[in-house]
């Protein structure tokens, strides 16, 4: 993986790359994370890499709802498999789509009605509106946080 980063390194300087613990893109600093005690010959730590340098290629930087992010996530894999073949890797589908599952599984569970159980639609970055019940609820921003729906009073859209 050495090898990989510093072409990566060198082919595009406008990002950093940063020694951490886990793989992640900081647009704040247009910043590429990496695992630096990953092992060498760990390809998905590779893959994870080009992942990462996939959202920094692509600007994202800033999600308004809950589907964008789930978008964003599919465009940076698909850069991700470009840049593979670019330097010689090839991602295996099943791996981008049990990524790509996490995020369509938190999407659900807070897309779900506390009250009804349908799924609805985001109406703001926070609040999601029930077409079957007329329900609402907030929404915490973090992706990384457990899916807690808070009933709120019924808001007229």
């Amino acid at each position: 993986m050495d090898t990989l980063l510093a072409k990566l390194q060198t082919h595009f300087p406008n990002l950093t790359f940063q020694p951490g613990v886990r793989f992640s893109w900081s647009p704040v600093n247009n910043q590429v994370i990496y695992n630096k005690t990953a092992d060498k010959d760990d390809v998905v730590a590779v893959w994870a890499l080009l992942h990462e340098v996939g959202h920094g290629l692509l600007g994202h930087n800033r999600y308004h709802s809950d589907f964008e992010l789930v978008s964003m996530e599919l465009a940076a894999w698909q850069q991700a498999e470009k840049l593979a073949k670019r330097y010689g890797y090839s991602i295996d589908s099943e791996h981008i789509q049990d990524c790509l599952d996490t995020y369509r599984d938190w999407l659900y569970q807070r897309s779900t009605c506390p009250t009804c159980t349908s799924c609805s639609l985001q109406i703001d970055e926070h609040t999601y509106c029930c077409f079957n019940c007329g329900g609402t609820w907030r929404v915490s921003r973090s992706r990384l946080c457990r899916a807690y729906r808070r009933k709120q009073k019924e808001i007229l859209v």
